[in-house]
């Protein structure tokens, strides 16, 4: 720790520390209510249990599940090579401490960087969009095996017996999905926060605790979620 402090002082390790905190933290918390309470993940979940019971139904004509399932994937095909290509400038951002220092030093308030502080401030972006890369893969991933369950399903009237077993398989998978997803545009708002810390740790913490309000807002008290939960 003396040693860090050599590089950053306390403002910037404490606004650190509260960023991971509050990102771990939402995490845990929005797992355990999505289980337990209403919320926009939890209430959608359902849906797609209709709608898996629904696909049954349809006999081998399964065409708009299929399309269901493309229109799916692309929209995170789009943010995974997006995240590619901003993990790609973050790296490339590494050498150019000067002239950002030029830039940030006009902003009012701004705390200069050391260029330690300043490659600590990028590597963490690079992880952030790392691991969201990671969550929008593996949804994808998780949608590619959903089209290749769906597409295996017999006909209605010879799966009857495993009626159940399926609409549970089928929904769990691209309930999971779904969950991914969202864990990949979570980091995505605590990467814009995270943008906060290239001006002041202060600022950081309030970007971070804003962060925090939007996305509970939105996940436990949109108008959104009232009217699906109708």
């Amino acid at each position: 720790m003396d040693k860090l402090t050599q590089y950053m002082d306390w403002q910037d390790i404490s606004a650190l520390v509260f960023f991971i905190l509050c990102w771990v933290g939402y995490a845990q918390f929005t797992e355990h209510k999505s289980q337990s309470s209403k919320s926009l993940l939890a209430v959608t979940n359902r849906y797609r249990m209709k709608w898996m019971n629904e696909m049954i139904r349809r006999d081998t004509n399964r065409t708009m599940d299929a399309i269901m399932i493309g229109n799916l994937q692309r929209s995170i095909t789009f943010f995974a090579n997006t995240t590619i290509f901003i993990v790609l400038g973050l790296i490339t951002m590494l050498g150019y401490h000067d002239r950002s220092t030029e830039i940030v030093g006009n902003i009012p308030f701004a705390k200069e960087s050391t260029p330690f502080l300043w490659e600590m401030k990028i590597f963490l972006l690079i992880i952030i969009f790392i691991y969201a890369f990671f969550k929008y893969s593996w949804s994808l991933r998780q949608y590619n095996y959903a089209g290749i369950f769906v597409n295996s399903i017999p006909p209605h009237k010879d799966c009857i017996a495993e009626y159940d077993t399926i609409v549970t398989k089928g929904s769990f998978l691209v309930s999971n999905a779904a969950k991914h997803f969202n864990n990949g545009l979570r980091a995505y708002y605590f990467g814009l926060a995270a943008l906060a810390w290239f001006i002041h740790p202060y600022m950081f913490v309030g970007a971070t605790l804003w962060v925090v309000f939007v996305t509970h807002r939105r996940e436990y008290h949109s108008t959104t979620l009232a009217n699906l939960s109708k």
